[in-house]
């Protein structure tokens, strides 16, 4: 089948959706109706530029008709800039519609979950995952991105040994998907007095959001342990047992929760990260059998690997992922990640391109 063959049963298929959206069937059945609408969205596009490109090639036939007959000069050249129009038009539309074409991930749209853990290093580690924390927390309120503090344990010297937060607004997994991974730093910490360049790392995991609905977890799969908080947030700590800790039996995923004042609600965001955990678990298993064949991911691959350097000394951040270099520590830090992440959106486009290629 051609793409073009393709782009004709996309089309019919966007037909057959907007007949079910008015059948009244469809519209008293308010999960199916979403379904189908959310569906009809994601194709709206595609199709419109379909039939674009279908009008654009049908213009560019009259046009080469119009120039084998017999012409006056001036006639002739405007015939002539049309048609250099409509192949720059057509070129231009066939682009597009590859990218919208390639394989999207189901996550894009979702809010997510990240878990910024300071790694080898110790107290620069963990000062690291806080400046990790704050970049990300720029680049989202740049956005205009909600940031909310879901669990934070903070470290001896004012980082953070592990912070999670709540990401929400337009799109944000199509872009913070690529955060995952190991991040090293290599800068001079200030308790250091020969002046000597320190290598730490910090961990990044992100984490589509999940709802409700897409996880089923049995209350009889969970483990409840009820405790009592430690460390900051007044006197409550020593009175109320308030912590949350949630274990989830069949898959050993253990989420502890002490953040808020209430057992309630520390429950309540337990089971948030919970059923995300979850969820990620089961997209990172099904990604790992499609990576094994097409070697085409970025950003949803092994966790432990080292993706990125932030070198101080140099101003210099790499992304090891796609050899990029860039002299702009300070911005990047100060949460203008955007040339690094269209890079990685562009590098991961190709790859999906060439195995578009190789399937038509």
């Amino acid at each position: 089948m051609s793409l073009f063959d393709r782009l004709e049963e996309v089309e019919i298929h966007y037909d057959e959706l907007n007949e079910l959206l008015s059948d009244p069937e469809v519209i008293s059945d308010t999960e199916r109706l979403m379904k189908l609408s959310k569906e009809e969205a994601n194709l709206r596009e595609t199709v419109a530029k379909h039939r674009k490109y279908k009008e654009v090639t049908a213009e560019l036939e009259d046009t080469e008709e119009m120039l084998k007959e017999s012409l006056d000069k001036e006639m002739e050249e405007m015939a002539k800039e049309e048609r250099s129009a409509l192949v720059a038009e057509k070129e231009s539309l066939e682009d597009e519609l590859k990218i919208l074409l390639l394989p999207k991930d189901e996550n894009d749209e979702r809010n997510v979950i990240m878990e910024i853990r300071g790694a080898a290093g110790g107290d620069e580690a963990q000062l690291f995952a806080s400046d990790l924390f704050e970049m990300y927390q720029k680049y989202a309120d740049a956005q205009g991105w909600k940031t909310e503090v879901m669990d934070r344990s903070s470290g001896n010297a004012g980082g953070f040994k592990e912070i999670t937060v709540l990401i929400t607004g337009a799109n944000v997994y199509s872009k913070l998907k690529y955060e995952n991974g190991a991040h090293r730093v290599q800068r001079v910490p200030e308790t250091e007095s020969q002046g000597r360049i320190h290598t730490s790392t910090a961990t990044v995991v992100v984490m589509p959001e999940a709802e409700d609905v897409e996880v089923d977890i049995s209350e009889n799969d969970i483990r409840v342990d009820i405790y009592h908080a430690s460390g900051a947030g007044g006197q409550h700590v020593n009175k109320t047992a308030s912590a949350v800790r949630l274990t989830h039996e069949p898959t050993g995923i253990v989420v502890a929760m002490q953040d808020e004042r209430s057992q309630l609600q520390n429950r309540e965001k337990a089971m948030k990260i919970l059923r995300s955990r979850i969820y990620d678990k089961i997209t990172q298993e099904a990604q790992a059998e499609v990576d094994a064949e097409r070697k085409s991911a970025v950003g949803t691959g092994d966790r432990s690997e080292r993706i990125r350097t932030y070198n101080f000394p140099q101003s210099r951040v790499t992304d090891h992922r796609i050899n990029l270099t860039i002299q702009k520590l300070d911005q990047i830090l100060s949460g203008k990640l955007d040339e690094i992440i269209d890079a990685l959106l562009m590098w991961e486009q190709s790859q999906k391109m060439e195995q578009l290629k190789n399937d038509y």
